[in-house]
């Protein structure tokens, strides 16, 4: 509204869609999310611990790729006491599958990293799925709480006097020949 009051109109419409662009942002990432849970495959229980070599290997990428994730917080896997191998367990994996299928979709370590947070904290894939019906519940009221600012400001600037002040405002002229909760009438 500051934009708008300071005759700013141009910059008051680039922030209006730009704040679009950040939710369509928002509303893909919990996409990729959605898909990359819904195509986790279950991890068998006995198929037990992991090591580095044969994780990269089922996963196609390099050694070193999983130690830059274990670096940068995506995976936790302990240590062999005796060897000092890196040991994955069956919710390493499940963790480094999902970074695997969210890296593939193109985010970024720093964008993965608290979702896999969230992944442990909840104990898992299962208990995300709460989680993720409240990011899209919290995504639909903003889309829908900025439909309505958006409809709000339109209305107000429509309202707006004329620069010249001679004529009536677009308001008044628009109020007395139509219903904006009706669509126009082809007769006329």
């Amino acid at each position: 509204m500051q934009a708008i009051n300071r005759d700013a109109t141009e910059d008051a419409l680039r922030l209006i869609d730009e704040s679009h662009a950040q939710l369509l942002d928002d509303r893909r990432t919990l996409q990729a999310v959605e898909a990359a849970v819904r195509d986790l495959e279950p991890v068998p229980q006995e198929r037990g611990d992991t090591f580095v070599g044969p994780l990269a290997r089922r996963l196609g990428i390099r050694p070193a790729t999983l130690r830059k994730w274990e670096r940068a917080g995506l995976v936790e896997p302990r240590r062999d006491p005796q060897t000092g191998y890196r040991v994955y367990s069956a919710a390493d994996v499940r963790d480094v599958l999902l970074a695997h299928q969210l890296r593939r979709g193109g985010y970024l370590l720093v964008q993965i990293a608290p979702l896999i947070v969230q992944v442990r904290s909840a104990g898992g894939i299962a208990p995300l799925e709460s989680m993720l019906r409240d990011w899209r519940a919290r995504l639909s009221a903003k889309s829908r709480a900025m439909l309505t600012g958006a409809a709000a400001l339109d209305a107000y600037l429509n309202c707006r006097p004329v620069p010249s002040g001679d004529e009536p405002s677009a308001c008044t002229a628009a109020s007395s020949t139509t219903n904006p909760t009706q669509p126009p009438n082809s007769s006329r």
